[in-house]
């Protein structure tokens, strides 16, 4: 990583939130606003341990420190506060930030102690509290009607949904990190039978980070676990059988900036796997369909239903299908085997927020980016082909069981499915085109095979 740049364009990234911040809370009649970092989580009330931190996002969006009873506090006109509490446990030290390139252009402060945070909170004026530890909000003599107030938190919501340069930097960084675990993991289950188990912690390893600095736990499913979409019960040791194919869904993080990638990969022989690996490379030409058909001012819910009717076509191409794309969608069959959204608003939440502001359609109730696509929104496009029983089941009975090849979903479940997942980034175009870059192709070529 270049630092002199990553400083630069975080100076210009402050700018740019101080000049935001100013504008909603003026809208909001707020004169500053307080935000916490957050309060460690005891993980049971039966024990005396706590989960690791998540950093709130509001704050990690000015600083990228992971450290528990941080505060920015931030008044318009003047000089933003970071109050960067010394951890004064005997037990644990949180750790260090990466770089500290972003000192220069705050002014930090070091309080013993989270009490002492009161000393730098505005005592006059409507101070306002973002974080989810109202004791803190009591604590440091801020009202509580003025804690995460809606109309401060929608707008910031939105303001987040737009990129600047700093933020698309620290996203590139995270998918480069997060492709040299893809590689590696893709080369060693190409090399030999692994665990799932053993699979995530080389994942790990090469990305060099420790489970909960990743943006979400990895999704590591051999065979048949790829019908979980969510599948995280790693098994422990590689199976009886070798397996012959491998659903892999995870990132890495970069200044509290995450990448969210997923690859499918497959090895054997046979007409099966002959068969699956055609559904493999079908999806990987869709998903690149589907990032060149981005466009500003298009709804990604659109790009969404088209995947829909993609997924037919390659189901029919499969022989998995007897009707036609369209006469699949319109009887909702495309949806048992494609349930989840294209995908959805990425940065410092792996389900970022701002693009899911209105509902989707009801045939897609787990679409999370509803938004009108615009310069410098980054967002995933994930589409997927399963074989998940659950949703099967009720089409194996009835009029709708005439449309599939069942007996060809039989021999093709025990490898799961498949999902390519990319992260892009909306550059400026002309008018109603958009310049995509995809910031994990960039990196890591090939989708799937």
């Amino acid at each position: 990583m270049d630092i002199p740049l990553l400083t630069h364009l975080y100076a210009e990234h402050i700018k740019e939130v101080e000049r935001r911040y100013a504008e909603i809370l003026l809208a909001a009649k707020l004169d500053a606003v307080v935000i916490h970092s957050g309060s460690l989580k005891i993980r049971t009330e039966f024990d005396d341990q706590y989960w690791p931190l998540r950093a709130t996002p509001h704050f990690q969006h000015w600083v990228p420190i992971s450290q528990a009873d941080c505060a920015i506090i931030f008044v318009p006109g003047k000089r933003p506060v970071l109050a960067w509490t010394r951890a004064r446990s005997v037990w644990e030290k949180p750790a260090r930030p990466e770089t500290l390139h972003f000192v220069a252009a705050l002014d930090v402060h070091e309080p013993d102690g989270w009490e002492s945070v009161k000393a730098l909170v505005p005592t006059t004026g409507r101070v306002a509290f973002i974080g989810e530890d109202r004791s803190r909000a009591a604590a440091w003599g801020i009202d509580a009607a003025l804690v995460n107030l809606p109309e401060l938190i929608g707008p910031l919501d939105r303001l987040r949904t737009r990129k600047t340069a700093y933020e698309i930097l620290c996203l590139e960084e995270a998918n480069r990190r997060a492709a040299l675990g893809h590689e590696a993991v893709r080369s060693a289950f190409q090399a030999a039978d692994r665990s799932e188990l053993d699979l995530h912690l080389i994942f790990l390893g090469v990305t060099s980070q420790d489970d909960p600095e990743t943006p979400y736990k990895n999704i590591v499913a051999l065979g048949e676990h790829a019908s979980t979409l969510h599948h995280i019960d790693y098994k422990k040791r590689p199976d009886s059988r070798s397996a012959e194919s491998l659903l892999v869904d995870a990132g890495a993080t970069y200044q509290g900036y995450c990448s969210d990638i997923t690859r499918t990969w497959v090895k054997g022989t046979g007409a099966t796997l002959s068969t699956f690996t055609g559904i493999v490379n079908g999806v990987e030409a869709m998903q690149k369909r589907l990032c060149d058909a981005v466009r500003v001012g298009a709804p990604y819910e659109k790009l969404h239903e088209d995947a829909h009717r993609q997924v037919g076509d390659i189901l029919r191409e499969a022989g998995i299908l007897k009707v036609s794309s369209d006469e699949a969608m319109a009887a909702g069959i495309s949806r048992a085997f494609f349930p989840h959204g294209l995908g959805h608003s990425l940065g410092l939440q792996c389900h970022d927020v701002g693009c899911a502001l209105i509902k989707p359609k009801p045939e897609n109730p787990y679409l999370r980016n509803t938004s009108t696509i615009v310069e410098a929104q980054v967002f995933t496009i994930e589409p997927g082909i399963y074989f998940i029983e659950d949703l099967l089941a009720p089409l194996r009975q009835g009029e709708k069981a005439k449309f599939i090849d069942f007996s060809l979903v039989d021999a093709l479940s025990p490898l799961g499915g498949v999902r390519i997942e990319d992260d892009l980034v909306v550059l400026a175009g002309g008018a109603g085109n958009a310049h995509v870059r995809n910031l994990t192709r960039e990196f890591l070529p090939l989708g799937g095979g």
